[in-house]
């Protein structure tokens, strides 16, 4: 695994995130949007969601009735759609509770593994690709305004460049209620290599010219991340870009089917109140563990205020029972 995230050379920070999970078998590239840096915190949050839910809520959630939909996923691609629809809410409880961060959003496009299979999904336009001996395999459909002009109208890759509003993306975390997740299910390879990015690859570079500069690097992982990086800001660098690389080193036969892209349905109105109780408990408890390693690292100031506050309170109560009197 090999992963970059570079600012580019003319944006003044870097909206996305990559989610970088090698305990859990977890990677998500995630392009946060919104402006005054709430870009930054929609990518974050997202992937600070899947953090908790891998690491502390990993068998509460998999195995919570509530939680299930109408498909049979593997159990690693089921947390998965339920890890980035409770990330859909957490962006979207945090934008209606800061007027700062109104309309923030991100997309992901996140993988994980059952063994041998690799569960792709993703919202929005980052993408993830296989790369092969002869090509590179598009793996998901950006949810965009100029990828469903290209299917509604059937035009060609160049006639879909000059569409007008060509950029705006038609799914994205945190900008509504609920969200729709496309997910696939494929078979791996040993020597397989997936690639995930943001549209500051893939926007500026077709796939042949990613392919182009990709297969001179298999046997190097980070020189592939990072000449693709160098490729995108050689085309003006005008948006972020982020790039995670995967090779398979070991692989055997599986007897799970592998299942064409498909799109889990939104939530409904019950299930999104639930949902609200669990980013509720995920961010309290979140809260209780920063509390505690602080309390760890610094035991004698901790319990230096805890005596300070105590005082404060003592005297408060002194001073307005002498005040009644």
């Amino acid at each position: 695994m090999a992963w970059k995230s570079h600012q580019g050379l003319v944006r003044p920070g870097n909206e996305d995130y990559a989610h970088v999970d090698e305990e859990h078998a977890v990677f998500a590239v995630c392009d946060g949007m919104g402006g005054h840096q709430a870009g930054e915190v929609a990518s974050m949050t997202a992937s600070a969601t899947l953090v908790d839910i891998y690491s502390h809520h990993a068998s509460e959630f998999a195995s919570d009735p509530r939680l299930s939909y109408d498909r049979t996923l593997p159990p690693s691609g089921d947390l998965l759609v339920k890890g980035i629809r409770l990330a859909n809410r957490a962006v979207y409880s945090a934008a209606r509770a800061d007027q700062s961060l109104a309309g923030m959003g991100t997309t992901i496009v996140a993988v994980t593994f059952d063994n041998e299979m690799l569960s792709v999904a993703h919202v929005g336009d980052s993408r993830a690709y296989r790369l092969e001996q002869k090509s590179l395999i598009p793996l998901t459909v950006d949810h965009s305004w100029v990828s469903e002009m290209q299917k509604v109208h059937n035009l060609t890759r160049e006639e879909a460049s000059s569409v007008v509003a060509k950029n705006i993306i038609t799914r994205a975390l945190g900008v509504k209620e609920f969200v729709e997740v496309d997910y696939r299910l494929i078979k791996t390879k040993a020597d397989e290599i997936y690639l995930l990015c943001s549209d500051g690859l893939c926007g500026y570079a077709d796939d042949d010219e990613i392919f182009q500069v990709a297969r001179n690097h298999r046997d190097d992982l980070q020189k592939l991340v990072d000449d693709l990086v160098q490729m995108a800001n050689d085309r003006g660098g005008a948006d972020n870009v982020t790039i995670i690389a995967l090779q398979i080193l070991e692989s055997a036969d599986s007897n799970l089917p592998e299942i064409d892209l498909t799109t889990i349905p939104g939530e409904s109105h019950e299930l999104l109140q639930y949902e609200d109780s669990l980013i509720a408990k995920i961010a309290e408890q979140r809260l209780l563990r920063e509390q505690n390693q602080v309390t760890a690292k610094q035991p004698n100031k901790f319990y230096l205020a805890l005596i300070f506050a105590a005082f404060i309170v003592l005297a408060g109560a002194v001073i307005f029972v002498s005040g009644g009197k």
